[in-house]
């Protein structure tokens, strides 16, 4: 069976253009140069799952006409993915919560961001989501009916979680992590992952470092994603591997499902 996902937003936390910023990227006429906040839509099974909501959702969902959604992951708590889970609550219909797919330690972080949308982790009880909370930081899942394997890692001290469904496998905002990670993802055909910029941070994977994580998992197609303003679309794909791409706001890519 096959799935979709669609970029809907692949730019760092400041997006692209950067308000204020002239350099050729930010004033580039390339519409692939304007970079959104990271999120993604999934399609598979006859589900659609948000990946992230940043604060860029409402825009990415009138320009994209998302007007259901059968679920929401939220890899963390960042405000560029979870600044826009307050536009979720038109996806509550008739009484149905949206059922959301999060780890403990994001559930108690956007529960301090959004109190009003959010219970303690205990009681669970919000008046438009229906959480999902993982037990877990390596943990095969269920979610609506939907097999994944939701993966762990670090950025900061923040924890970060991943999903690997079928052939493809979704890791945003990665620094560090642990061999096991590489060991779940091997032989992974499609990966996305982010890159940030050519020089190493203590908050992103350097374009560098996403090449060489794809090498050690071995993957045959990797798209970069939550990417800045350093470089254009053009350029970047020039200096990129052949099974490197850059990815852009709007691109959808299939992947197979077991």
């Amino acid at each position: 069976m096959e799935g979709s996902l669609c970029f809907l937003g692949t730019g760092s936390s400041l997006g692209v253009p950067v308000i204020g910023c002239k350099c050729s990227t930010c004033s580039s006429v390339d519409k692939k140069d304007v970079r959104m906040r990271t999120s993604a839509l999934l399609k598979m099974k006859e589900k659609i799952f948000l990946v992230d909501a940043g604060p860029d959702h409402r825009e990415q969902a009138l320009i994209c006409g998302i007007d259901h959604l059968d679920g929401v992951i939220i890899t963390h708590d960042h405000y560029d993915h979870v600044g826009g889970l307050d536009d979720l609550k038109v996806y509550s219909h008739n009484k149905k919560k949206l059922p959301c797919l999060l780890s403990a330690s994001t559930y108690e972080g956007i529960k301090g961001r959004f109190p009003y949308l959010f219970s303690s982790i205990e009681e669970n009880k919000s008046p438009f989501f229906s959480c999902q909370v993982l037990k877990s930081s390596f943990e095969k899942v269920s979610f609506e009916g939907v097999a994944m394997e939701c993966v762990s890692f670090l950025q900061a001290n923040t924890q970060v979680t991943g999903i690997k469904i079928g052939d493809l496998a979704y890791i945003s905002d990665i620094k560090m992590y642990k061999e096991e990670l590489i060991n779940q993802l091997k032989g992974i055909k499609t990966l996305v992952i982010s890159a940030a910029r050519s020089q190493s941070s203590t908050m992103h994977f350097s374009f560098e470092e996403a090449i060489a994580f794809a090498s050690r998992v071995e993957a045959k197609t990797t798209y970069l994603t939550h990417i800045g303003h350093e470089m254009s679309y053009e350029d970047l794909q020039k200096i990129l591997p052949q099974s490197v791409f850059v990815a852009y706001d709007g691109l959808t890519i299939s992947f197979q499902i077991t």
